[in-house]
């Protein structure tokens, strides 16, 4: 017997008999088919050798040939075989009038397979089934072009991820069968997947994709992401199932389990048409690889790891150069963007002693030393490493410094004085509950609510009104202190500072985490406790970034001064001019300076540790003479201390703060800074609602305030009724617009001159707001008399002279309204007058520019989802072009920076009637 027949019958039949072929049956398996052979129309040159005889032949349902197999001996490498397969495929399509069949070669031990002009060969586990190769030629025949294949951008709409989806697309064209997306962590990763599947599924590429996780709650979020994306495809496993079944579309699993089907269900290694690992980092590399080993399929791998900290092992398994993934979308993309899709981030190093250098008899103090003698403890025999604290032993002075730390340097919410939503990862359950109580030791005055401890094992964390939702929707508390539950997974747009109390020793874990508070403000939904949010700060306790070699930006020096130190320092100024003028008000803002520190809470750590301070100036003579010295005293020992200051009414004491700065104006004569002054303060007033009943009763303090003649030559004791009267009102203040928004009140400062316009023939100025609001009270008040705003109103047209004359008639009314007026106020460059209107009447919706032209570019690659990687890229860098220049032409679209993208600009990407559509976009939104 030929060596090739021996390793036929003694291997290779078997492993045919092993993928369900039986071998015997002639319906399903012919040995020493005859090819046939025939050179006529052959397409590439080869030696001909008469009549053929093909190892084997397997044959479909229909009783045709699927796949050729070709067997050489044992001894000898398997692709020696690999040209006289593929002949034998090529004369047996041609002879039989059948579709192409598939090539195998084998030596009995190594299995190639070879998808005529489809794919290179590859190396296989295991010969298909029947039913692989029904499937994978049916796939082959009806596949549709993927450029002609539109996304469903309701489940990815965002120009990056259809330019993500668009480059993978085009690499499966190219015969491609691995890729890698680098997306940040809040990017839409899975949504990104989830559109790419259901465009492959509909263009006939996939029919069943395999989706793998390394935990299963990752597992279970990703069944429930393609639900709700995509419901029309059937998921494995439903609740409770474990034996996998055969008729499901999409496929979700852990490694572990993925593996145990493998060894124990037999599945076939061609089951699935394409594989995505979801956080594609080291995991793989170890025994889970076996599971990519197995099913050498099409496989995607999604990471939200950084390029330039992604090996090279993880670049060489989805076949790309270093550094080069299929796309990438980097976290400093999506901050970079403009509007920004994700926050951006600073840091804070901040380690203990004990940390660095451990504790043991050289670095425990003398007094501590003393103290663990009394306790009956040798300090001799204590000795943990740094690395130690919290595992081997707990130190309660290790975890104090770090909630004071925090304290100190958080972020904190709009009044200054308490920390916004944060979230403290810890090392165990012990650790967080001991963090906790050192917020309740240090910041009595919260009560216990401030920071609670949020874990998994907790039954009152879950559901409407349990400690999550709390964390989550309400007020308090302001501080999670968690263990591995809030690392992933949650979703709080508001979180704005993250506390590493724990070293984390997982790259992709460590990303998750960050990713925690990349999140942006939902705009339709601002809380009083958090009203904007440009940044989020990091807190690292355990040089987390240093042990992955990062190096982010640090904590910005810009100190958030709290709203009660900065009326104590208010008030210490007016009383330095009062002093200075020899005014009869010295006296009574000595009183208000005693009053705000006699209201320090007593119990409060930062009050005890400056205990000797505030001793001084409880001593009545402190105040008998302020000299220069004391006054510096007040202004840098105990106005610092009034951050501590955390249950007061803080809108009370903004309008308070307003009253001290408008006093100290009035001081210094400064003209400019009164009327500006005095405009805010009457806004606020006029907001006051007079149906409420507590307002009412100051009705004519109110009416006073409103009239110009109150504040010509308002005295001392007028602003003190004021403060005393209207500042309580003032948490029933209804600022139109909705919301609660701090206020910038240093007129001094750039930033809020800038929010000042002047109108009219005097050139009066007023906030932009404010002015805002003039305009729209005015429309609306006219609405029911105007018979041209009528018919806006009632959505007939109206011709060019009526608007002309509305126009006109509104200009020569206070406000005096002007169209570039308008423009200015709304942040809209580009919109008319006519537009505005409609805006004011609630008939139509004016967005800022750059709102606008995002707008319209994200719905034109919506619209044209067909759009390829590059021209995506281009639509991108056109729409930043535009936001930065206001205005494009014609000819900037072939000189830089479009050329950079390709020589001949616009012209050598899209077509013409593609560049005709852009060019009519960018007249619509800049014209």
């Amino acid at each position: 017997m030929k060596p090739e027949k021996i390793t036929r019958k003694e291997l290779v039949d078997l492993r045919l008999k092993k993928a369900g072929w039986n071998v015997g049956d002639f319906s399903q398996v012919i040995e020493e088919f005859n090819v046939k052979t025939d050179t006529k129309g052959f397409a590439e040159p080869y030696v001909p050798y008469g009549n053929q005889f093909s190892d084997y032949v397997l044959l479909g349902r229909d009783g045709k040939p699927l796949a050729v197999v070709e067997v050489k001996k044992s001894t000898v490498d398997s692709r020696i075989g690999e040209e006289q397969a593929k002949q034998y495929a090529y004369n047996i399509q041609k002879n039989y009038r059948c579709e192409l069949p598939f090539c195998m070669y084998t030596n009995g031990h190594d299995i190639f397979f070879w998808d005529l002009e489809n794919y290179a060969p590859r190396k296989i586990f295991s010969f298909p089934t029947r039913a692989d190769l029904e499937r994978m030629a049916f796939i082959r025949k009806n596949k549709k072009p993927l450029a002609d294949e539109l996304i469903n951008t309701k489940i990815a709409g965002r120009p990056y991820q259809i330019q993500a989806i668009r480059a993978v697309f085009e690499k499966l064209e190219e015969r491609r069968r691995r890729f890698l997306l680098i997306m940040a962590t809040g990017t839409g990763k899975t949504r990104t997947c989830i559109a790419m599947v259901d465009g492959l599924m509909r263009a006939g590429w996939i029919s069943r994709v395999l989706f793998l996780v390394d935990r299963v709650a990752l597992r279970d979020q990703a069944i429930e992401a393609f639900k709700d994306n995509a419901p029309q495809y059937s998921v494995w496993p439903h609740s409770g199932e474990t034996k996998i079944a055969t008729d499901r579309r999409v496929y979700v699993s852990t490694y572990p389990t993925m593996l145990n089907i493998i060894e124990s269900d037999g599945l076939s290694p061609h089951f699935f048409d394409i594989i995505v690992i979801d956080e594609s980092h080291r995991s793989i590399y170890n025994v889970y690889h076996n599971v990519l080993n197995y099913f050498n399929t099409i496989v995607l791998g999604l990471t939200a790891t950084p390029t330039d900290s992604i090996d090279h092992n993880t670049f060489e398994l989805f076949d790309c150069e270093d550094g080069l993934p299929t796309f990438a979308y980097t976290f400093e993309d999506a901050v970079n963007n403009k509007p920004p899709y994700l926050s951006n981030f600073e840091v804070m190093k901040l380690t203990t002693k004990f940390q660095q250098e451990g504790i043991h008899l050289n670095t425990i103090s003398e007094d501590d030393q003393k103290k663990l003698l009394a306790e009956g403890k040798d300090p001799v025999e204590i000795n943990f490493e740094g690395t130690e604290i919290e595992k081997a032993v707990t130190n309660k002075g290790t975890n104090a410094l770090i909630v004071r730390e925090f304290w100190e340097e958080c972020i904190k919410d709009p009044n200054g004085v308490l920390p916004g939503k944060t979230i403290f990862f810890c090392m165990t359950m012990k650790h967080a509950r001991r963090i906790k109580e050192v917020f309740d030791q240090f910041y009595p005055q919260g009560a216990g609510e401030i920071a609670k401890v949020i874990v998994s094992d907790d039954p009152r964390v879950y559901g409407k009104g349990g400690l999550l939702d709390q964390f989550k929707n309400y007020d308090f508390p302001r501080v999670a202190i968690s263990v591995d539950m809030l690392d992933t997974g949650i979703d709080i747009p508001e979180l704005v500072n993250l506390v590493f109390a724990k070293p984390v020793f997982s790259y992709t874990k460590f990303w998750q985490m960050i990713g925690r508070g990349t999140r942006l403000l939902n705009p339709n939904d601002r809380r009083s406790w958090c009203h904007e949010k440009d940044k989020f700060l990091i807190i690292d306790c355990w040089d987390n970034f240093e042990y992955f070699k990062l190096n982010p930006k640090g904590k910005e020096n810009k100190a958030q001064t709290a709203l009660p130190v900065r009326l104590f320092r208010m008030r210490l100024e007016k009383l330095k001019l009062a002093q200075a003028r020899s005014s009869d008000i010295v006296h009574s803002e000595k009183l208000e300076l005693e009053k705000l520190i006699n209201a320090l809470p007593k119990n409060n750590v930062v009050v005890q540790d400056n205990a000797n301070e505030l001793e001084k100036v409880y001593k009545r003579d402190f105040w008998d003479e302020l000299n220069e010295d004391k006054i510096q005293f007040l202004d840098q020992s105990i106005a610092p201390l009034l951050r501590s200051l955390s249950s007061v009414d803080f809108k009370a004491m903004r309008f308070e703060k307003d009253i001290v700065e408008f006093s100290i104006a009035q001081l210094e004569n400064e003209g400019q800074d009164i009327e500006n002054l005095k405009e805010l303060i009457v806004t606020q007033i006029a907001e006051l609602p007079l149906n409420i009943s507590l307002v009412a009763k100051e009705k004519e303090i109110i009416s006073r305030a409103l009239r110009d003649s109150f504040w010509i030559n308002v005295t001392e004791d007028e602003l003190k009724l004021l403060i005393g009267k209207i500042a309580p009102l003032m948490r029933y203040r209804q600022r139109w617009g909705g919301g609660d928004e701090q206020e910038n009140l240093n007129l001094k400062d750039v930033t809020y001159k800038k929010e000042m316009i002047e109108f009219g023939p005097e050139n009066e100025l007023v906030s932009v707001s404010r002015y805002r609001e003039m305009v729209e009270a005015m429309v609306q008040e006219l609405a029911d008399q105007n018979p041209v705003l009528q018919k806006i109103k009632s959505g007939e047209s109206i011709t060019e002279s009526e608007l002309n004359e509305l126009a006109r008639m509104m200009n020569a009314k206070d406000p005096f309204v002007t169209e570039k007026l308008l423009q200015r106020v709304y942040g809209n460059q580009h919109a008319k007058f006519l537009q505005f209107i409609r805006h004011i009447l609630h008939i139509e919706v004016i967005h800022s520019f750059e709102e606008t032209v995002t707008t319209a570019f994200d719905e034109f690659i919506k619209l044209h989802s067909n759009l390829s990687n590059s021209q995506i890229e281009f639509m991108s860098v056109l729409k930043k072009y535009l936001i930065d220049k206001g205005k494009i032409e014609k000819k900037d679209l072939i000189n830089p920076p479009f050329t950079q993208l390709h020589p001949q600009g616009i012209l050598g990407i899209f077509s013409p009637k593609e560049i005709e559509e852009i060019i009519t976009v960018i007249h619509r939104i800049a014209a």
